[in-house]
């Protein structure tokens, strides 16, 4: 068993993080302990555990780490998950300018967390495309339990292989829509295969990968802007057509009517470029 103990420039409001990501019961989060477990497959597909505890404040962030094996991968992958790299202040000093001031204030040091694995994200977003955000947990949940891989009491998404040896009707079976099943057997046969490397995403811009993925059937502007976002960290993207946003800028701004596309790009046209956390901390308003 290692150690590691971790300082993050201020400000980094870890108690906000665990907060959020335990809205999904996929998530081993402690809220009382301060610690969340982070299932992670190492480079050879061995899965690994790692604990992710915190031990000082917003302004002052100190986390121990903590795992069995492969330390130094490990470390680095829990440091982009969470993004202890990317200074927030520069953030907030953005926003204090802009007509979201109170709301960053408000949730001042909240990072923008990654799902711990980019196929992951996918499948989470092909999961949750066009469904209410409970059922849409329920439905991640029993994919999860029925392919995955428990360890120490923590659940791991399926590897692309898994998926890409299904037949339909397995996750007809747990309620998928026949299109939905398709997609994401699909696309993970794809993964498999070889036809479509997620490592390489990381080297592409916003408009190389938004071309790639949205030529793939079962992926829209949505899920890749999801992936963007949640999937690889990149900053600055505002999905529009996201249905909880039209909701979150109808309630900040006190407006009549759900947002049209026009006034959302108004509306945002002081956010960029960090479009991301912006999305972020208006899903937040309204969790």
């Amino acid at each position: 068993m290692w150690k590691e103990t971790v300082s993050v420039t201020p400000p980094y409001h870890f108690d906000k993080v665990l907060e959020r990501l335990s809205l999904d019961p996929l998530n081993a989060v402690d809220l009382h302990a301060r610690s969340i477990k982070v299932p992670l497959r190492t480079r050879d597909g061995k899965l690994s555990v790692i604990t992710v505890q915190g031990e000082g404040t917003a302004a002052d962030p100190v986390f121990l780490v903590s795992g069995e094996t492969d330390r130094e991968e490990m470390i680095e992958r829990i440091k982009h998950i969470f993004q202890w790299e990317q200074p927030l202040q520069p953030v907030l000093d953005h926003f204090s300018k802009t007509n979201l001031s109170a709301l960053f204030e408000e949730h001042a040091g909240t990072p923008l967390v990654l799902e711990y694995d980019v196929y992951n994200c996918l499948m989470k977003c092909i999961i949750h495309q066009q469904l209410n955000l409970s059922f849409a947990f329920t439905l991640t949940e029993r994919f999860v339990h029925a392919f995955g891989e428990q360890k120490d009491g923590v659940w791991c998404y399926p590897e692309p292989k898994t998926i890409a040896a299904l037949e339909y009707q397995d996750l007809r079976d747990l309620q998928f829509s026949m299109r939905k099943a398709e997609y994401a057997i699909d696309i993970s046969r794809m993964i498999a295969d070889g036809a479509l490397n997620l490592a390489e995403l990381t080297h592409l811009s916003d408009e190389d990968i938004m071309k790639k993925l949205i030529a793939i059937r079962g992926i829209g502007p949505w899920t890749v802007q999801n992936v963007l976002m949640f999937g690889l960290g990149r900053p600055n993207l505002f999905p529009l057509a996201d249905i909880g946003l039209q909701n979150a800028v109808k309630r900040r701004f006190a407006l009549e009517d759900k947002p049209s596309k026009d006034v959302m790009l108004q509306v945002s046209s002081e956010w960029a470029p960090y479009l991301s956390y912006a999305s972020l901390y208006l899903w937040r308003s309204i969790e």
